[in-house]
């Protein structure tokens, strides 16, 4: 359809209206102009957008700029937390539920089952959220849980108009298993049914970087959708580029090439200012950063996983020097390569458990002053200590902590700034809570997990390995390949293996 006629579909008086929105068609584009356009209309109440990912809400907040007090934008986590605060006695939680599902087992879901159920049995609270949020803006809505899908809808019979994007080709967040990526179908379609519907079909994302990739990318999601390979034969469009690398490394989560194997890659990658260098598997944006001797730098997205696990274990183990040092070694294994338990950890809590009693020299006495930090202070703050003092020895090169790599530097400097709280999960909390406010940004070259990619775009990406490992013939396989082709405006480039393809390309 037009984007006129999605536009006109937007402003209407229809309670429900759906949109299924291929990337780059211009899904952020009518999502913001229509907050927009509401938002002017609005007597009471604002326009509430809720994306599932902290990049899409930063996207969508520059998109509004100058409409921050009629709009406002939050993920739909967010969201939960709120209706589980105000009503955390009628749910049984204590009266932070952030800190308990971040503190739980799949907590967050759990959190959203409880805020579905009180929704569907007290409606007065969904009339109430409507009277506040009069017109709702789902973003992204293949990523819905069947939760958070109810939590949605609750607000739609409460009074909320509701519009809805959805790309069931980007479905990379919720089931991966055939039977509930099945279920999730039939849900987007039972909702398409029961609401007025559009898609949209401009490659907008393309029109002024390479209109051919653009097409080329409709028409790949078309194969993809229906189980068939890319095909990569023939004459390929503008801004397109294959190049057939084979990794070597030994490890499996490795990458190596051969020098002219590479060659092609490393002039590719040199030559451009805006680039992300997307991946399927977190180990894999390991192994390429080592590759290309880290000077392209890891993009964190807004997720700490490994602080999270540290600041629980900090909790946990407070007091008990040999447990924090034990999560410190732990921590850093996670974040930064060269702090191994045979180079450093081991002798770290040795050193600990002695009481860092003995006489040593060289890189052992470096070790032991970090254990003393840890026996000093067995709490947050002397961990964080320890780690802005690990920090010192790196950047002065001492001998035995010059090799040193610190790969996922926010995430470690989050860490190092928990001294400055109380206790760490109030730490934690804040500076959560101060990302999802800054809504940082990737630089202008990263390497990239693809999920951590979704929702943005670049000027130029290249996409490897795209291996059988990577990308294998499953449908969430499919949708995962589908997003990474969708991310560039300019150039798109295909690292394909020929050793162990995937079956998701057809080469001839």
């Amino acid at each position: 359809m037009s984007d006129e006629e999605v536009a006109a579909l937007l402003d209407s008086d229809e309670p429900l209206v759906v949109i299924e929105a291929p990337a780059g068609c211009g899904k952020t584009y009518q999502g913001s102009r229509y907050a927009s356009r509401a938002a002017s209309n609005l007597d009471t109440g604002r326009v509430l957008i809720l994306t599932h990912t902290h990049a899409a809400c930063g996207v969508f907040a520059k998109e509004t700029q100058g409409k921050n007090r009629q709009v406002e934008i939050r993920t739909i986590d967010s969201l939960v937390v709120q209706i589980a605060a105000a009503n955390h006695r009628s749910l049984g939680l204590p009266p932070d539920p952030y800190e308990w599902a971040r503190q739980s087992h799949d907590g967050f879901s759990q959190l959203t089952t409880r805020v579905a159920a009180l929704l569907a049995h007290r409606p007065m609270i969904s009339e109430a959220l409507a009277y506040r949020y009069p017109v709702v803006i789902g973003d992204e809505h293949q990523d819905s849980s069947p939760d958070q899908d109810a939590v949605m809808m609750a607000l739609n019979r409460g009074g909320s108009r509701l519009r809805v994007f959805g790309d069931p080709m980007q479905r990379i967040y919720v089931a991966t298993n055939r039977a509930a990526a099945d279920a999730d179908r039939q849900r987007w379609e039972e909702m398409k049914s029961a609401s007025a519907y559009l898609e949209l079909e401009n490659p907008h994302r393309w029109r002024d970087g390479s209109p051919e990739l653009g097409q080329w990318i409709l028409r790949a999601r078309q194969a993809l959708r229906d189980g068939n390979p890319v095909d990569l034969t023939g004459t390929l469009p503008d801004g397109l580029q294959v190049i057939v690398a084979q990794n070597r490394a030994q490890r499996r989560s490795g990458y190596y090439l051969s020098q002219d194997h590479r060659r092609s890659l490393d002039r590719l990658v040199n030559s451009v200012d805006d680039l992300l260098v997307l991946t399927g598997q977190n180990e894999t944006v390991d192994a390429l950063a080592a590759f290309w001797g880290r000077r392209i730098p890891i993009w964190e997205g807004h997720t700490r996983d490994a602080l999270d696990d540290l600041v629980g274990a900090i909790g946990a183990g407070a007091g008990d020097p040999l447990a924090l040092s034990e999560a410190l070694v732990t921590f850093l294994g996670r974040v930064a390569v060269g702090f191994s338990p045979s180079s450093h950890g081991n002798r770290l809590v040795q050193e600990v458990a002695e009481g860092c009693s003995a006489t040593v020299r060289g890189k052992p006495a470096y070790i032991q002053e970090l254990g003393q930090i840890i026996l000093d202070e067995p709490d947050h703050r002397g961990v964080s200590r320890c780690l802005i003092r690990l920090s010192e020895l790196i950047d002065q090169g001492i001998s035995g902590f010059d090799t040193i790599k610190i790969d996922y530097r926010r995430e470690y400097k989050e860490a190092t700034r928990l001294m400055d709280y109380s206790d760490a999960s109030s730490g934690h909390a804040e500076t959560n809570r101060r990302r999802t406010f800054a809504r940082p940004m990737p630089p202008a070259r990263a390497i990239s997990t693809i999920h951590k990619a979704k929702g943005l775009e670049c000027e130029h990406a290249v996409i490897v390995p795209c291996d059988n490992q990577n990308f294998s013939s499953t449908e969430y396989a499919r949708c995962k390949l589908y997003v990474a082709l969708s991310r560039a405006k300019r150039s798109l480039t295909l690292v394909i293996s020929t050793d162990n393809p995937s079956p998701l390309f057809y080469l001839g």
